[in-house]
């Protein structure tokens, strides 16, 4: 454990954590780079540029030196942390990379503050959270390892079939080359893929599996990324995968791993709230088929919001499902009425509090929500104020928790 010393000098540094976090974790990054560039490829280029990485570790920083005297507020957050980097093979020599460069941060950008005694404190506090990761990773790695069809590392997986799901999101079935089963995996999570890059490197992205667990093949959804703005790059691995990758081809893939995902052991009588916008359908679509197949009776809303038909993937898919079960009432939401043609259950406008009660006048039910940024702070705050229990809200963040939760 540590000690109460330590306790007490890195809670004491929170407050100007949370003022210069940012600062600090830029030159963190900036640094590590350059001195142990063999660590680049954990990373995302397009997340590192835009500030996402940044902003999330200043975030996680801030919070651990704040709780460090109450950590079992975190847990959470350790499981979401191990999961992420099992899923990119972070072993246990890459943690004193990231205490070394993370400590040498701390007494080039504080000076002065920095003193020996900040820097030791840290030193313990910093090797504490790396054990605990380190022994969750490790549990981790095994289990996946040891489940019928598992792995370790990563497994060349062959496409055997590509299915365009929309005008900008296509699917990927993916077999294992060497024809072996593959694992079962929960509903909701993601595996890894690994692409070579141009420079000779190579570079990992998530990607959560689309279709329900116990079939031949893994199936990934993925949206392609274009140029945002000047300062975001096209996303390298999905436009690599849209453009390059065809049925035959293989691909390195890491075991399903993540946090969100449905326990299709627990079984409630409250309904079941599905709610998706854009490419967040994807581990939707996982939870929903393996729901209707594993609890066909229970009452499921599912919402799908986006920009248009053009854009939505699995409309047709969805639509077939709620004619089969009549326990599934799915409703689509477009912003952008002048180039949707309306059919069954649509509205225009965005998913928000008063659409989902017009589903759900009790409230009560489990949700779970997956989408961008905006549209996920929107139904965190709405559940929020509903005053739905914590353990009924389950959700997948693409970039910084805190963005979500300080919005």
């Amino acid at each position: 454990m540590l000690s109460a010393e330590t306790i007490a000098i890195v809670k004491s540094t929170a407050p100007i954590l949370s003022e210069h976090g940012e600062t600090l974790t830029k030159h963190f990054y900036k640094r590590m780079f350059t001195h142990n560039p063999e660590v680049a490829p954990f990373f995302n280029a397009a997340n590192q540029q835009a500030g996402k990485q940044q902003r999330a570790l200043a975030g996680a920083i801030t919070a651990y030196a704040a709780n460090i005297d109450n950590l079992e507020v975190l847990g959470g957050a350790v499981e979401l942390i191990a999961q992420k980097h099992a899923s990119l093979m972070i072993k246990p020599e890459h943690y004193p990379i990231v205490g070394e460069n993370l400590l040498a941060s701390i007494r080039e950008v504080l000076g002065a503050g920095a003193t020996d005694e900040v820097i030791n404190a840290w030193g313990e506090a910093y090797g504490f959270l790396a054990d605990i990761l380190i022994g969750r990773e490790k549990q981790i790695y095994r289990e996946n390892a040891e489940k019928p069809g598992g792995w370790d590392g990563f497994k060349k997986l062959r496409v055997i079939r590509k299915e365009k799901e929309s005008s900008n999101i296509t699917s990927f079935y993916l077999a294992a080359a060497d024809g072996a089963p593959l694992p079962d995996f929960k509903p909701g999570q993601y595996i890894t893929v690994r692409i070579g890059t141009p420079n000779g490197a190579t570079t990992m992205r998530n990607y959560s599996l689309s279709d329900k667990p116990k079939q031949d093949w893994f199936r990934i959804s993925v949206k392609r990324e274009v140029e945002p703005n000047a300062s975001t790059p096209a996303g390298y691995v999905s436009n690599h995968l849209h453009d390059s990758i065809e049925v035959g081809h293989e691909i390195e893939v890491a075991p399903p791993c993540g946090e969100f995902f449905l326990d299709i052991t627990e079984k409630h009588e409250r309904p079941l709230a599905l709610l998706a916008a854009g490419v967040g359908i994807t581990p939707i679509m996982s939870i929903l088929l393996t729901t209707l197949e594993a609890m066909p009776e229970r009452e499921i809303i599912f919402i799908h919001g986006s920009l248009n038909e053009g854009v939505q993937a699995f409309k047709n898919v969805v639509d077939e499902l709620a004619q089969k079960y009549p326990n599934l009432k799915a409703h689509y939401r477009y912003s952008d009425a002048a180039a949707t043609e309306r059919k069954g259950s649509s509205s225009t406008g965005f998913i928000n509090a008063e659409l989902i009660e017009s589903f759900l006048p009790g409230r009560d039910a489990d949700y779970y929500f997956c989408g961008p940024q905006p549209f996920m702070v929107g139904i965190y705050h709405d559940l929020l104020k509903w005053g739905i229990p914590p353990a009924q809200v389950h959700f997948e963040f693409f970039g910084p928790r805190q963005e979500l939760e300080a919005a």
